[in-house]
């Protein structure tokens, strides 16, 4: 999807998915000790601000304006600070070995550079650092043709299961790797059953 396509959505009134964290990060961050965070495609934040509440030092980035612009809003009402970058992930660019943990929260990309991707963001996370990451399945594809609120990518391609995400995160030791299903209330572009992958990982000392 586009950066258009994103500044569009996230242009509305509503925030697109809402002001509250994702129900896995929350499970698995009341688990951690708080340090420094990456949370790639964060949108209009609810994920990172969250984080930042809890004590955590938060980087996130997006391509859009309008996500950033709504984020730092947000942060602003909850009286926390999120370092938020606005640029894409060809060009991400924080040093090796910089965060305690890795966010991807609903963050599909691209079946062609999404290995690429993933070995790149891995390599900012210290030894022993966290991978908390949720996902829409194949399987969510039903859902999708039975109530359209569900949200979640178009092309199947751009769907996880549990063996793409070993296969992109080798060395890591998971902790929790679930294929299941939920019931989304993120705002109103997340409502309804979805098939998920959640994952928490730990980085190799």
């Amino acid at each position: 999807m586009t950066k258009e396509f994103w500044n569009q959505r996230y242009a509305e009134q509503e925030y697109a998915y809402g002001t509250e964290p994702n129900s896995w990060l929350k499970e698995c961050l009341e688990k951690l000790q708080t340090g420094t965070m990456l949370v790639p495609a964060d949108g209009e934040g609810r994920n990172g601000v969250f984080a930042a509440q809890q004590g955590w030092q938060v980087t996130a980035f997006d391509i859009s304006e309008e996500g950033r612009k709504k984020a730092l809003q947000l942060a602003d009402t909850r009286g926390v600070s999120v370092n938020y970058d606005l640029c894409d992930m060809d060009e991400v660019d924080y040093p090796d070995a910089s965060f305690d943990a890795l966010v991807l929260v609903f963050a599909h990309f691209p079946a062609v550079k999404r290995k690429a991707w993933h070995e790149r963001l891995s390599k900012m996370i210290k030894p022993g650092g966290y991978l908390i990451m949720e996902a829409f399945h194949p399987d969510h594809q039903i859902n999708q043709q039975i109530n359209p609120a569900a949200g979640g990518p178009k092309e199947p391609s751009m769907l996880y299961t549990k063996e793409l995400v070993t296969g992109d995160f080798p060395e890591w030791h998971m902790i929790e790797l679930l294929q299941e299903e939920v019931m989304l209330q993120e705002g109103p572009y997340h409502v309804g059953k979805a098939a998920v992958v959640r994952v928490l990982a730990q980085k190799p000392l």
